[in-house]
């Protein structure tokens, strides 16, 4: 079981500080959720702990040992799928499989998804957003990499497509642990099993809705 640690985040642009103190430590077989109303520093915490912004402070450990972001290391061991979508819109998605996986075992796996192989002969500008989005869990979600981020998996999708990506996860987490930021609580909150809300440039541990209400994420008056 892999144990991945972050350590004390912290980034300002110019005078304003985005992220004071994030920390938070996640197992595989784990998923946390990340919330944060809209300037929070979600987004800007995925691409610290992947490399790919290196502003600011950030300390990242896996099973022990330090990984160096600076040289994204982190990358190698962390897989991230960005808020928007990264799927060449001209690409057929039997061609697009191969391009990311060279073993056909691995490639079977994603051509024999049962939702995946309805599709394998349409563009990806013919797909749906709930369509696409499935695409890229299971594409970024079947690489090796031990640690998975996924930056609002659920936004504006249809609720069938909500349900397949939560069922998906639920069984990458079995090899896997997962980071998901989305202002769609309630589906984060339907699969994770700890919780963190970024608020003032803190992060603090949620335990339920309750928690999000009493600290101004949610209105109180929230179903």
């Amino acid at each position: 079981m892999g144990i991945f640690k972050l350590h004390n985040a912290a980034i300002s642009f110019g005078k304003k500080e985005v992220l004071k103190e994030v920390s938070f430590s996640l197992k595989t077989r784990e998923i946390l959720g990340i919330f944060g109303r809209n300037g929070c520093g979600k987004s800007t915490l995925l691409k610290m702990i992947f490399g790919t912004l290196r502003n600011g402070s950030v300390k990242i450990s896996i099973d022990g040992i330090i990984l160096n972001a600076s040289e994204n290391i982190s990358a190698e061991r962390i897989a991230y799928l960005p808020q928007h979508s990264f799927l060449p819109k001209n690409s057929k998605v039997r061609d697009l499989i191969p391009i990311y996986f060279s073993e056909e075992t691995k490639q079977d796996a994603i051509f024999n998804d049962a939702l995946i192989a309805k599709l394998a002969s349409k563009k990806v500008s013919e797909l749906s957003l709930g369509q696409v989005r499935y695409l890229e869990v299971l594409l970024v979600g079947n690489l090796d990499h031990p640690f998975l981020m996924l930056d609002e998996p659920f936004s504006m999708i249809e609720p069938l497509y909500k349900i397949e990506i939560k069922n998906l996860l639920n069984k990458l987490k079995v090899e896997k642990g997962i980071i998901i930021t989305d202002h769609y609580y309630q589906d984060v909150l339907d699969i994770s099993s700890q919780n963190l809300l970024i608020k003032d440039g803190i992060g603090i541990p949620i335990k339920s809705k309750d928690d999000l209400k009493h600290l101004e994420y949610l209105s109180k008056n929230s179903i």
